[in-house]
């Protein structure tokens, strides 16, 4: 019987996720019988902090010893392609490429709100329409809206990975299960907690949600050359300019100037009472 082999990693967050994957099957293509078994799986799942590039290749090799398996065994590359941490997003796509160069292997991105969606349905097989809100730092959250097409067996996106205020999330007309950490982030400034079916909290990036989700992609040829693998940022600026840095210091100046003149004011006010 043949199998499909694939490796998928994920360090968008403060973990370093590594999962290997080996199912039943060809790598283009399955039986139903061979698409419904559940694939074997080997994973580590470490908080690395911002040196997940110091654990990711020690992981994959380890990972590979333990399945007694060889990268040459390899028929894709998955990798978390964001949104996410900047510099967690560059360290996966980075060891994506190098690897899928050197092994001339098709490379599969996959969100990281999908891996979102993926981990919500694998832990509950009865969700089916998922909010995904992961907490984007500066209060904003990176959302997108998915649909599980039974007939396809797959996620259908009718929202695409989006960069927007907590309150500015454009919710479901029907009912769905908000996953990723962005209610707990939030709480309730975020619209979406209060208006979902349920939240999966846990349903967050990892490696594992991404290997299935990548699995399916390969079989239904959604892979790219190694070359043209990025990252999807969403976010296209994290830093203020030197000029934005010195407004805003100004404007938080003045209202902290503003605020004081109002309580001495406010002091004075009393004292003539």
């Amino acid at each position: 019987m043949t199998q499909t082999v694939l490796l998928a990693l994920d360090t968008s967050t403060e973990f370093c996720s590594v999962a290997l994957l080996s199912a039943a099957g060809s790598a283009v293509g399955a039986t139903p019988e061979e698409a419904c078994a559940e694939p074997r799986l080997w994973v580590r799942h470490e908080q690395t902090g911002a040196v997940s590039s110091t654990r990711l290749l020690p992981a994959i090799r380890e990972l590979f010893d333990e399945a007694g398996l060889k990268l040459a065994d390899c028929d894709a590359i998955a990798f978390g392609s964001g949104p996410g941490s900047f510099t967690g997003l560059r360290t996966a796509t980075g060891v994506a490429q190098g690897l899928a160069f050197g092994l001339n292997l098709p490379v599969v991105p996959v969100s990281t709100l999908l891996a979102c969606a993926e981990s919500a349905r694998l832990r509950d097989p009865s969700v089916t329409r998922v909010l995904a809100a992961l907490d984007a730092r500066m209060d904003e959250i990176y959302w997108a809206d998915y649909a599980w097409d039974d007939a396809q067996g797959e996620w259908r996106t009718l929202q695409a990975a989006s960069l927007d205020a907590p309150d500015r999330l454009v919710l479901p007309d029907v009912p769905f299960t908000l996953a990723g950490n962005a209610a707990a982030a939030f709480g309730a400034r975020l619209p979406a907690l209060a208006a979902a079916k349920s939240v999966d909290g846990e349903a967050l990036p990892h490696a594992v949600p991404l290997a299935h989700a990548a699995l399916r992609a390969l079989r239904a040829g959604r892979t790219v050359p190694a070359d043209q693998a990025a990252p999807e940022y969403v976010r296209d600026k994290v830093a203020q300019t030197t000029a934005e840095r010195v407004a805003d210091k100004a404007e938080k100046a003045a209202k902290a100037e503003q605020a004081a003149r109002l309580a001495h004011d406010a002091a004075q006010g009393e004292g003539r009472q």
